[in-house]
């Protein structure tokens, strides 16, 4: 399957490994700076490779190759109108989150997605990791019962430097703040995970101590879902002196289920009512990861490969993203009123 690789930042190094593990094509790659290019393809000895065609104008690329399935790894605020053009042009695309910034765009992608029949990936790789699978099965085999409520706490830490790398860190137009950037992850498993209906949200966020940015650098927020369940947010970029945890927790009737690690990596508890013998297998799920972003991309890539070869949904669809980006709106919107927002 011929690939391309939009956008060579941060993030692009868990996209590139992900599609040479799955054994995709690497047709091109575009970024609008070809160091960053460069950088990217030596990192997995390809800077030779001038079969791999480079491009600083992902439009050009669209017209010049046959690529299949493109991802998006740009500056948030350019992921809309990059995965617009890519499916007006008939080719499947993996979106990195948040899938677009505003519900209008995003549900424009869902829109011309089903109309031009290409699938679309919003990549929420955690969905992946081995200890949130184990935790999903558990819940669609009813072991938690009736859910009571959950809770993620995305405790992270960025610095100056950080934002220093890219100046559309930390912005409204590019990026948003650490809800939107670091915490939708953790957003989007709890939604998944509490039954994806939202009635209620209400939210404060504060920048606290990166005053040279735009954003939030702290927030909070209480969920109420549909069923009745409620949940919590925290999420920050000012745990000192590093990265300390991505947690869930789960509450049901019949089951508690805490995942833990820096990025949702590990079963911490794991407890229920029917226990049995496989459980302990599960109880001591330890996955070891290079970092915050954890080895989803690898299963996220392979699922997307698949859907587009039999004509199906992926398993993290457009849907998908569009809800995660809700609920982090949801909580900007209640934090300048002061009061509560209704989705329903």
């Amino acid at each position: 399957m011929e690939y391309a690789l939009i956008g060579c930042g941060r993030i692009a190094a868990n996209h590139m490994k992900a599609a040479i593990d799955n054994r995709l094509h690497i047709a091109a790659v575009c970024d609008v700076k070809p160091a960053a290019m460069e950088a990217l393809l030596g990192r997995y000895g390809l800077e030779g490779d001038r079969s791999i065609r480079r491009y600083t104008d992902y439009r050009q690329l669209l017209s010049e190759t046959g690529i299949e399935l493109a991802a998006i790894a740009t500056e948030s605020g350019l992921h809309a109108s990059i995965a617009l053009d890519c499916i007006h042009a008939g080719v499947n695309v993996i979106i990195e989150k948040p899938i677009a910034m505003t519900i209008a765009d995003a549900e424009e992608i869902i829109r011309c997605s089903e109309r031009k029949n290409v699938r679309v990936c919003a990549c929420h790789q955690n969905r992946f990791n081995a200890a949130v699978q184990e935790t999903r099965k558990a819940l669609e085999a009813g072991r938690f019962g009736r859910l009571s409520h959950g809770s993620v706490h995305v405790r992270w830490n960025r610095n100056r430097e950080y934002y220093a790398q890219a100046p559309w860190r930390g912005t409204w137009a590019q990026d948003g703040g650490c809800l939107m950037n670091q915490c939708i992850h953790g957003i989007d498993l709890l939604r998944w995970m509490m039954g994806d209906e939202v009635d209620e949200v209400y939210g404060v966020t504060r920048r606290q101590f990166h005053d040279y940015l735009e954003c939030e650098d702290v927030g909070m927020a209480v969920v109420q879902f549909r069923n009745g369940a409620i949940g919590t947010i925290e999420g920050t970029t000012n745990t000192y002196p590093r990265n300390l945890e991505e947690t869930l927790y789960l509450f049901g009737e019949t089951g508690t289920v805490k995942l833990g690690g820096t990025s949702t990596n590990q079963i911490d508890v794991w407890q229920f009512a029917d226990a049995c013998e496989a459980d302990a297998s599960a109880q001591n799920l330890r996955e070891a990861v290079g970092n915050v972003y954890g080895n989803g991309h690898i299963g996220l890539y392979a699922d997307m490969i698949d859907a587009i070869r039999f004509g199906r949904k992926p398993y993290v669809d457009a849907v998908a993203g569009r809800n995660a980006l809700e609920l982090v709106l949801a909580v900007y919107q209640s934090s300048i009123s002061g009061k509560p927002v209704r989705l329903c």
